[in-house]
């Protein structure tokens, strides 16, 4: 399989996943703004999530672009991924919708959780595929400070939400907001490589 089939399948499944989140919205009943005021909770965990999945879909952009080969191995990271990603509609939707519930808040926490594994997890195999620990990818990569933190910042998150529910809360955000940025070690490292 070429690396352009599993890059637009990837695409259409992420857009899909955008698209489900926003079809979560009811239209109110009533005509002022004041009814839209109960939908603010699932508006604000829409927001979050819509930035979590394009984090997603950046970062995974950037990954591929750096590859140069895939494997069944790679393939079957990426349906894991793509897995935990496709859950997040359903973690929002029931976020929102219970306006920042402990339980819900946990179970929000957990997707992120199991999509930063999994990302760690796929990040790897192409480096394993592609050259290893000398690979172009593997020194952008370099220490990864983020992908290893983020994963520490989510069991906080979980940890805190039956005790604290808008500390976990603020802990999602914080995460987004570190990888809100873009991440230009990628794109910073292919640029500098000499050309074979």
């Amino acid at each position: 399989m070429r690396k352009t089939r599993l890059e637009a399948f990837s695409d259409g499944v992420i857009a899909i996943i955008i698209t489900i989140m926003v079809l979560e919205f009811k239209v109110p009943h009533g005509d002022g703004f004041a009814a839209l005021k109960p939908l603010l909770p699932i508006f604000l965990s829409y927001v979050l999530s819509f930035v979590y999945v394009g984090i997603y879909w950046n970062n995974h952009h950037h990954l591929l672009s750096s590859a140069q080969q895939i494997s069944g191995g790679v393939l079957w990271a990426n349906l894991h991924l793509l897995f935990w990603l496709s859950l997040v509609p359903f973690a929002t939707d029931w976020m929102g919708e219970n306006h920042f519930a402990p339980a819900t808040l946990a179970v929000y926490g957990g997707v992120l959780l199991g999509s930063a594994v999994a990302y760690f997890i796929l990040q790897n195999t192409l480096i394993t595929v592609n050259g290893g620990p000398n690979s172009p990818l593997a020194r952008a990569v370099g220490r990864d400070w983020k992908g290893k933190l983020s994963p520490v910042f989510y069991g906080v998150g979980i940890a805190s939400s039956f005790v604290l529910p808008w500390f976990s809360g603020a802990v999602y955000v914080a995460v987004a907001l570190m990888w809100l940025v873009p991440d230009r070690r990628i794109e910073r490292t292919l640029r500098n490589a000499p050309s074979e």
